[in-house]
């Protein structure tokens, strides 16, 4: 790490990607909602100014996706699993 650089940027960045990645709506919505607190701690360690004001937004959009729950539409918990494939 160098001096000056914000390191939860690309922790948040990383939150997001593993939101992405998720494989049900729980652990998406969790992973977005720690990419929320993620961007809001970088926004903390930022001047007044266009990034910190950027890292808010972030913040706001990261928690939108968490509360908005499964974005097509789809449901993990009422898939049909056929029986054979359990074995």
């Amino acid at each position: 790490m160098s001096f000056g650089k914000n390191p939860h940027v690309p922790k948040a960045q990383a939150a997001e990607q593993k939101a992405a990645d998720a494989s049900d709506d729980r652990s998406r919505a969790t992973a977005y909602r720690e990419a929320g607190h993620l961007w809001d701690r970088a926004a903390e360690r930022e001047s007044p100014g266009k990034r910190r004001s950027e890292y808010e937004q972030n913040a706001l959009r990261a928690r939108a996706l968490a509360d908005a729950g499964n974005p097509d539409g789809s449901s993990d918990a009422h898939t049909a699993v056929d029986p054979k494939l359990l074995n």
